[in-house]
């Protein structure tokens, strides 16, 4: 497996040779792969890293390996619902398998990886093309992390929407949350708007409603990592006071995700898992101390912003709007 270490950019672009599953595990974990939907995808092909030197087990024997390769991808990142929506897909080719070896069930378990692969891709384009209509001419939006092809298997999610978006009316300036504590929108997204043309301006994440206040702004659109079952999303943190000044200013405030980021089996956003990252992240960067030695720090990776809140998710099935109704 190979992927681009989203560590090291803006500095470097480092692209990674993953051959063993301990290295794809560390990958997730340490956001070298990150977005739902690209974890998703790097779970399928973590699935194949683990289980390559298995083929030759007996058929019990390796279906049993697979469980423990499936449980330490999953562990990585536990909010990331495309992670286990993934997994789960791999587990179906596994239950449904009836007749050959191990390497045959491997076989399956290959093109079904790259299926979840392809799949995004193709799904990536009808939300972009979804969510650009709700845009006018030369929009000024606010997006919050990171939700361009480096997050995704296709053109993206959110980005996806504002890049499709200036192909139809123009935009005039993408606004990017920096996005702490470790400076997705300012080190990824940025790029991302350079590769694709795109009119950018980083700012504090501290800035958004001032900027709601000073300026127009025609939308706010973010990506999710899980959506429950009435809507309440769980996206980067900082996303949920976003939308709060999003709501003051009357200012729309747009979701896009993939339909499997919906997780119909969590009725709110209470039931979602939210990871807690290190302290460090919070207290250092790259390195060096931005706090005195010893001082705690609060380090959740994602908050829920409530459904109320969301004036529309964008999926590639449809666009839904409050109150949430996804069947």
């Amino acid at each position: 497996m190979i992927l681009l270490d989203q560590t090291r950019l803006p500095d470097e672009e480092i692209w990674l040779r993953l051959d063993k599953l301990n290295d794809v595990v560390e990958a997730i974990y340490a956001l070298r792969v990150r977005g739902a939907p690209a974890i998703g995808i790097a779970a399928a092909y973590g699935v194949l890293v683990g289980m390559k030197g298995k083929v030759n087990l007996p058929l019990e024997d390796f279906k049993s390996h697979l469980q423990a390769v499936k449980e330490r991808l999953f562990n990585a990142r536990p909010t990331a619902v495309n992670l286990g929506w993934a997994l789960g897909k791999m587990a179906e080719i596994v239950a449904q398998f009836s007749a050959g070896d191990s390497a045959v069930l491997y076989d399956r378990l290959e093109m079904e990886a790259f299926t979840i692969h392809s799949e995004d891709i193709e799904l990536c384009d009808r939300i972009a093309a979804h969510g650009a209509a709700l845009f006018p001419q030369n929009a000024r939006i606010i997006t919050h992390c990171n939700t361009g092809f480096l997050a995704t298997g296709g053109v993206g999610t959110a980005l996806g929407v504002i890049a499709a978006a200036h192909k139809l009316n123009g935009v005039e300036m993408v606004y990017a949350d920096e996005t702490r504590p470790l400076l997705q929108g300012a080190r990824l997204t940025a790029w991302e708007c350079q590769q694709l043309d795109l009119p950018c301006r980083v700012m504090t994440d501290s800035s958004a409603a001032y900027r709601m206040a000073s300026e127009t702004i025609h939308g706010v659109i973010v990506g999710a990592d899980r959506i429950a079952a009435n809507g309440d999303t769980a996206n980067k943190i900082g996303t949920y006071g976003l939308a709060v000044a999003a709501r003051a200013h009357k200012v729309p405030f747009y979701v896009a995700a993939p339909y499997s980021t919906i997780d119909s089996a969590l009725a709110g956003g209470e039931n979602i898992p939210i990871e807690q990252r290190p302290e460090t992240e919070v207290t250092t960067l790259r390195g060096i101390s931005l706090a005195p030695e010893g001082t705690a720090a609060w380090a959740p990776a994602f908050d829920v912003t409530p459904a109320q809140l969301i004036t529309a998710i964008i999926t590639e099935a449809d666009v839904f709007r409050y109150p949430y109704d996804f069947s």
